[in-house]
């Protein structure tokens, strides 16, 4: 049980599917992936998350318990469509929104103001929104997500409109939020960010699940038992019957890199012992874990 479990969510247009029997839960504490093809159905989660919207059939239980307005109020949510006030002040805008949290005045402007020192913005408070660019909404629309302390925040494309400077400072946020208790769900189509933030996913392709558990877990299951060596020799390693075959060798100055394709069965311990033995001068060997860019293009390919 998680701090959110999906319980065989069916939601349908019409004649149009959204979500086919889509179960899987989100660990406290943990940053969740929920990812997918555009049109897959996780926008339309995210808003049975937040009963924007209503399933057909199924429900959405919150700390082990059916979903309340009362627990959307603990939940921080961050669309892709950013929805700020154009012609309203920053500082009044950021106020409004976090009171319509449940902070008091009192509290809303002074952690408000935390987070501008925190991210610069200090000087921003009497600006209008239709003055700034789209990254520094961006921040705004950060800020009012999380400044309530939300036990359980969605962000939806974080990282959409921002530099690299200004997106690293949002991914060092989301990390310290994670640290402080906080679950996050990160709704991403950047497979970088799920490869550096997330401890599990879900994948959902054409309104269904494709896979879910923790990302180790899952780049592991989808590895083809390579390993890559690197090693000093005058001569090329030579495959071993039963323990490895040779894929590729590659050398510059004796310095070889090449990657070994494992037979069933077979630990890394062994042929690295079998290597060590024959006395090649092994510098680096590591197992090839694949990126979860392969992994999402092979199950969203093969489903369609």
């Amino acid at each position: 049980m998680g701090i959110i479990d999906v319980k065989n969510v069916n939601k349908n247009f019409g004649e149009k599917v959204a979500l086919d029997n889509v179960s899987f839960s989100i660990p406290q504490g943990k940053i969740f992936g929920l990812l997918g093809p555009n049109g897959a159905g996780k926008t339309t989660l995210i808003r049975i998350i937040n009963r924007i919207t209503i399933p057909n059939s199924g429900e959405i239980l919150f700390d082990g318990r059916p979903i309340t307005q009362r627990d959307v109020e603990k939940i921080g949510y961050m669309p892709e469509e950013r929805g700020l006030y154009r012609k309203m002040e920053v500082g009044e805008q950021a106020m409004f929104l976090a009171q319509l949290k449940g902070m008091s005045a009192r509290d809303a402007e002074k952690e408000l103001k935390t987070w501008f020192v925190r991210f610069g913005i200090q000087d921003w408070w009497k600006k209008k929104i239709e003055e700034l660019s789209k990254g520094m909404a961006q921040k705004v629309q950060f800020i009012t997500t999380v400044v309530h302390k939300p036990s359980l925040m969605i962000l939806d494309e974080p990282f959409s409109g921002f530099d690299p400077v200004n997106a690293e400072l949002i991914r060092n946020e989301i990390l310290r939020l994670k640290d402080e208790g906080a679950t996050i769900i990160l709704s991403t189509h950047n497979m970088e960010s799920v490869e550096e933030l997330c401890d599990n996913i879900a994948l959902i392709n054409k309104s269904k699940l494709v896979i879910t558990g923790g990302t180790d877990e899952i780049r592991r299951r989808y590895g083809n038992n390579n390993i890559e060596l690197i090693y000093t020799s005058e001569t090329p390693v030579q495959p071993v019957e039963g323990l490895f075959s040779v894929v590729s060798d590659e050398t510059s100055a004796n310095r070889h890199t090449a990657v070994l394709s494992l037979s069933e069965g077979v630990a890394n311990n062994e042929v690295l012992a079998s290597l060590v033995s024959a006395g090649l001068p092994v510098n680096s060997f590591k197992e090839l874990v694949p990126r979860m860019n392969d992994i999402f293009i092979k199950l969203v390919t093969e489903g369609a």
